[in-house]
């Protein structure tokens, strides 16, 4: 059954974010749970948001958009968490929250296709802090880049950074990551870059959210821990 299966699973990845956040001496409430329902269905999402989850991550945009079409009677935030191509950001304006912004130009087609679509979306910038081929991300000394054209956009603005480390067995063999873009953060603060676009640190996914969030994380998304295992075509 999808109904009690899900309810159980959503119950616990709560009261482990509850604890995770006790631990670091944090309110529970400051931190935004992301349920990634990548490859998941309309009625996955349906049954999670009648367990008042209000904050779905999606990998690809066309999947997306289908699901808020599927879901358009309910109060949903969307948050985009995959790698968006370029070519692709004019689709891209139905998003509420982007965490994949990785260059200057893409805030400038993002800020386009949400003027077309008369709405304002939150960026986040995805900073590559292991150098992995088959990932996304800014280096650091291109974050100031991405900022300035944020700060000339109209329609979008960013408030945060996110962090895709890579995969591990043991959640504490993430937590460097997770520090140094705490450090990163602190970089940018001294550098001049305002705090209300630093208020989020998207980190944190089912096999470490917990670390992440005990290393100041305000973001989490998580998928698995609550929908199951997923089954690829």
């Amino acid at each position: 059954m999808i109904d009690s299966d899900l309810r159980a699973r959503l119950a616990d990845v709560r009261a482990r974010i509850a604890r995770a956040a006790g631990r670091a001496g944090r309110d529970p409430s400051s931190i935004r749970l992301v349920a990634v329902s990548k490859t998941f269905s309309a009625d996955h999402v349906r049954t999670a948001a009648d367990l008042g989850q209000i904050d779905y991550g999606e990998n690809k945009v066309q999947e997306a958009l289908q699901k808020m079409d599927q879901t358009a009677d309910l109060p949903l935030r969307w948050h985009l968490v995959g790698h968006l191509q370029s070519n692709k950001a004019k689709k891209a304006g139905r998003f509420d929250v982007i965490h994949s912004v990785d260059a200057a130009a893409l805030v400038v087609k993002l800020d386009e296709a949400a003027r077309i679509a008369a709405r304002h979306i939150d960026l986040l910038a995805q900073v590559d802090l292991a150098g992995e081929v088959t990932k996304h991300g800014a280096q650091e000394n291109e974050l100031a880049g991405i900022f300035e054209a944020a700060n000339r956009a109209s329609n979008v603005r960013l408030v945060g950074l996110m962090l895709l480390p890579p995969a591990v067995d043991d959640p504490d063999a993430a937590r460097p990551y997770f520090r140094r873009l705490c450090d990163v953060r602190r970089r940018l603060l001294a550098q001049g870059i305002d705090a209300s676009s630093l208020q989020e640190l998207s980190m944190g996914m089912s096999q470490d959210f917990e670390a992440a969030i005990e290393e100041g994380a305000t973001i989490v998304r998580v998928g698995t821990a609550i929908f199951g295992g997923r089954t690829y075509r």
